[in-house]
This record gives structure tokens, sequence and C-alpha cells, in this order.
């Protein structure tokens, strides 16, 4: 889920066709589009779903399923593929967390299985277009982990996988009981093992405190700093004979790197810098600025 605060609605972080949105409705005579009830998903109305499972994932967090009409389906799915075969037929998955005064974990927090919550969209963001990059490094906290399974899913459930994409996802959670749930953790294991020259998956945690999951994959316990970002890259060092030579091993060609970043603000702003006026870009800070990232390759979600 996004972290950008909203007053009234909570986005789902469906990643597909580039970084887009779902967004459920509160209760609350302020809202600007009508609900309709027999006419495809779209940004301009609320669709109905109904909640078909809500479960705890980790201390204040749940896993919800939305199941949505079999009619909803976008007009332009071919335009939002990857978004479509990420609800699993008529499924939405969404990570909330219940946060103190947060009004939107609450509210999500309080439904019950069979309540109908009313949302709209996509709303793309930002396009992501197949083998533009050479290297994408994926990083996240909390339940920012959402938008970068679906992309990870896209990209690697088909089993015929010919992406020319090097992934690598840096996730940290607090704990280890607060890492993501199974549903969302073991695809991402077996894609790894399945893929391992074209995706690595490295999970930190800022101590081992608490009841931690059984079957864990190695953990690191630290926060995600430069040596990490630096090692997600892989890039292997020359041989001592080539140091002084002007030609270079392929393995250190340039590449065309990108960084998308999603997690809570604090996290955001330590690894590319905080967002700019209006929830803009804004300038590339933190470590990714300090290793001389431009903002051509890093994207704050």
């Amino acid at each position: 889920m996004f972290s950008r605060p909203q007053a009234r609605v909570v986005s789902l972080g469906l990643f597909g066709a580039g970084a887009a949105a779902i967004y459920l409705f509160l209760p609350d005579k302020s809202r600007h589009a009508p609900t309709v009830d027999d006419a495809s998903l779209a940004p301009c109305h609320f669709t109905r779903a109904t909640l078909t499972s809500s479960g705890p994932s980790g201390p204040n967090t749940k896993l919800l399923v939305l199941t949505v009409p079999g009619f909803s389906k976008p007009k332009h799915a071919s335009q939002l593929a990857p978004i479509w075969a990420s609800t699993k037929t008529g499924e939405c998955f969404s990570g909330s967390k219940n946060i103190p005064k947060g009004e939107v974990g609450r509210w999500l927090h309080s439904k019950k299985i069979g309540d109908q919550v009313e949302f709209r969209g996509p709303l793309s963001t930002w396009a992501w277009k197949e083998d533009t990059w050479d290297e994408v490094v994926l990083i996240s906290g909390g339940t920012g982990i959402t938008p970068f399974y679906q992309l990870l899913h896209s990209t690697f459930s088909k089993g015929d996988n010919n992406s020319k994409t090097r992934f690598t996802l840096l996730h940290s959670s607090p704990t280890p009981s607060e890492l993501p749930p199974p549903a969302i953790l073991d695809p991402l294991r077996s894609y790894a093992a399945a893929y391992p020259e074209k995706f690595a998956l490295h999970l930190f945690v800022d101590s081992r405190d608490g009841d931690a999951p059984t079957n864990l994959p190695p953990l690191q316990v630290s926060r995600i700093g430069k040596p990490a970002i630096q090692h997600s890259l892989r890039l292997k060092p020359l041989p001592w004979w080539r140091i002084f030579s002007t030609a270079q091993t392929s393995d250190n060609t340039p590449r065309r790197t990108l960084f998308l970043v999603c997690g809570p603000e604090p996290m955001i702003n330590a690894i590319a810098g905080p967002y700019g006026r209006n929830f803009s870009q804004g300038p590339v800070g933190g470590v990714l600025g300090e290793l001389g990232y431009s903002s051509n390759e890093v994207r704050k979600l």
C-alpha cells in the first residue's frame, strides 16, 4: 500500500502497466464520484466489492481479499494486463496496517467478512516498460512491498520468463514477526529460487525480538543502507591485471539502472530523499543521492 496520506481513499498498490492505484471509498459526504453497479472498473466512478477474506499477517497488520464483480474488468484490459492478472480472476489483495490515529487502517480493520467496500481506479501514475532497464532495485518497508510483489508476480509467474531485466528486492521490517505474510513472501522466494540470475531477494529486520515465524529465509539484522544497495547491483570487481587497463570487462559495462522505493516516509527520506511539494518526486537525496543517482534513475512510490 502506498504510504502517501490520503484523506478519504487508500491505494491498494496495484502495479502493472505503470505504478497504479485503486482507491477505496471511506464513508464521507465529500466524495466526488458516483457509485455504478453495471460498468467496468474506471477512475471516474466507484465499484462495489465484497470483503471475502481478512486475516492477520503480523502485529496490527491484515491481508485483505476483495472479490470484485465479473463485469468490472477494465475496458482496455490489454493496457492493464499485469494489474488485472494480479487480481486472480476477480480477487484483489491488499495489505493494511492499523496504526494509532490512522483513519484508513482503522476503517479497513473494522470490516467483517461479507462487508462491502467501494473503490475506483486504476489511476496510472508512472509507466513501466518491459526491458527498458538492465537492473531494477526495489527497496521497500512494511506494506510498501505490495506494488513490488505485483510487479515481480506479473514478471515471473508465467513460467516462461524472457525478461532481460535483473531484479533485486531489498525489504525491511522491524521484526521477523512483521515480515510479509506467506501469501506474499513464499511466491517471491520461489521466484528467487527458480530465476537466480534474474531475481534476488534480501530481507532485513531491525532486530530479532518477538515471536519469529518458522521456516524463514536468511535475515540481515540491519537497516537497508549504502553497503546493501551497492551489493544489490552485484557488479564483479575487475581482476588485478585489468585495473590499469582502459577496457572494461562485460560485468562492469554501464548498465541502465532504476531504483524504486516504497514504504514509510522516514525510510523513503533516508534512501532517496523526501518528496517534493504536493508529493512530487523532489530531488534525489539520502543514500541514493550520495551514490550519485539522478532523478531519471530513482522513483519514489
